[in-house]
């Protein structure tokens, strides 16, 4: 099952489409925010996040994971 925390931080790539600046905005270095994607990515058995060298780009499937978990997350925050 994926963490609160890896969902959030394929919201702050959506977000920032950057991993230095995601991984700043959450407060980790950014092999952590990569490593905690790459375990979301083979949890879930799908590609989220096209890795640029200028930043990132969610995948098809990224945008609507990132959408629910989005939704997910003020639910949480809510409760």
């Amino acid at each position: 099952m994926p963490t609160l925390r890896q969902l959030g931080y394929l919201v702050a790539v959506a977000d920032l489409k950057h991993f230095g600046r995601a991984a700043q905005a959450s407060h980790v270095s950014q092999p952590t925010l990569s490593q905690q994607l790459r375990a979301l990515e083979e949890r879930l058995g799908v590609s989220l996040v096209e890795r640029r060298l200028t930043g990132a780009e969610l995948t098809p499937i990224g945008r609507e994971i990132a959408e629910r978990a989005r939704r997910l997350l003020v639910e949480v925050k809510d409760i």
